[in-house]
């Protein structure tokens, strides 16, 4: 349609959103439907939060806010950044937006002109090149490989960085994969960003908190403090404080950077709801032992689902250090008859085929770049992920 905008043309929608509503869809009509598409934890926001978000209204805190935030959730955001990863930034180098999206997509339209490549390791979350290609930009895939745990080499960064190159989007723990990187893996891709002095640094913290076993989350300034005036770090309280429907993200970053975006901010939708800000306060500022609570369960939970899928006949599934998700291999079932009669020969077809036959909804690995895989978000109780393990281990075994 000629009236609508061409960026349109070069975006798809989002893959997980469509395969959530699909089950939706089904449910609705009487289908029995265990969703595993949908990345956001199954646990209530915690009540102290609540209460927070309650008594503000009560106080009348219902008005616009400043752009970047109210300085109460600034200045925490910046303590948080001192306190859990050792970084210095004054509370105004620091920007709220309306959940992590709003952040990456605000940083993209302030710096992407035509012609500026955006580095992103594949599989990646289906929303970065998108909002690349919406912003102008070009987005450069690197693929990584499943016998590294689907982590990136710094040999796998130096060969696509240009002088083109404006970004390297990193997100550890990763989604789809819940790959993440030590401090010794990270230092190795510092490393090659040092060589590159015009190559900035867009890192994607959300899953920080939910990393299992012993493993020690780091961010690249943490590793290399030169890397400073030139990476942004974002984060948001959606994961590690089951607070998805509140929309808060949060980033820090160099100044001038944060005043662009919040100049784009401000003529876009301006500040964040003033609710949800202060009681993102008081995530960030209060009570902490939810959040290893909730690690400790999805941890079990993450072990659970990696045992039973590796009993499936055909799937492949490597064992994640961090967030919510495993990203199964499913190469031994391409070329292989669903019990419906079709011949799977896509990780698309897989998953389409697990549907129809025994209503378990998974996003196939092709919408993130990397396949043949599919993504299961564990963030559902061990009940229904025992249940959907079963029933694709019946399906993989009814494929011939």
């Amino acid at each position: 349609m000629a009236f609508l905008a061409d960026a349109l043309s070069r975006v798809k929608p989002s893959a997980t959103i469509a395969v959530s509503q699909k089950a939706r869809d089904l449910k609705a009509k009487g289908r029995d439907v265990i969703g595993l598409g949908a990345g956001e934890p199954d646990f209530d926001t915690p009540d102290n939060v609540k209460k927070a978000a309650i008594d503000a209204i009560n106080r009348g805190e219902t008005k616009y806010t400043p752009v970047s935030g109210i300085p109460e959730l600034r200045k925490a955001i910046a303590a948080k950044f001192k306190r859990e990863n050792g970084l210095d930034y004054d509370w105004q180098q620091t920007i709220v937006g309306t959940g992590g999206k709003q952040i990456l997509f605000n940083a993209f339209m302030a710096t992407l002109n035509p012609g500026d490549e955006v580095v992103i390791p594949a599989p990646y979350w289906v929303s970065y090149p998108e909002m690349v290609a919406l912003c102008g930009g070009t987005p450069v895939f690197v693929s990584t490989k499943q016998e590294n745990n689907f982590k990136l080499t710094a040999a796998e960064l130096e060969s696509v960085i240009t002088p083109k190159t404006k970004w390297f989007v990193f997100n550890s723990p990763s989604n789809p994969t819940g790959a993440a990187y030590s401090a010794d893996e990270l230092k190795a891709l510092t490393d090659v960003l040092l060589k590159h002095p015009h190559v900035w640094i867009l890192t994607d913290d959300m899953y920080e908190h939910l990393t299992f076993g012993d493993f020690k989350f780091a961010t690249p300034v943490e590793v290399e403090p030169k890397l400073y005036d030139r990476t942004l770090t974002m984060n948001g309280v959606s994961k590690a404080y089951a607070m998805t429907g509140w929309r808060i993200g949060y980033a820090a970053g160099p100044l001038q950077l944060i005043k662009a975006m919040d100049m784009i901010q401000g003529q876009q939708t301006s500040g964040a709801s003033s609710i949800a800000q202060w009681a993102a306060v008081e995530a960030l500022n209060g009570p902490q032992d939810f959040v290893a609570r909730n690690k400790a369960i999805f941890e079990g939970r993450r072990d659970l689902v990696v045992s039973m899928l590796n009993q499936a006949n055909g799937i492949v599934c490597p064992k994640p250090e961090g967030a919510f998700y495993v990203y199964p291999s499913c190469a031994g079932l391409i070329g292989k008859t669903a019990p419906s009669g079709k011949v799977i020969e896509t990780d698309e077809d897989f998953v389409s085929e697990l549907l129809e036959s025994e209503g378990v909804a998974v996003v196939h690995g092709s919408a993130f770049g990397l396949g043949p895989n599919f993504r299961i978000s564990y963030a559902t109780s061990e009940e229904l992920l025992e249940e959907a393990c079963k029933r694709i281990q019946r399906f993989c075994g009814a494929c011939k």
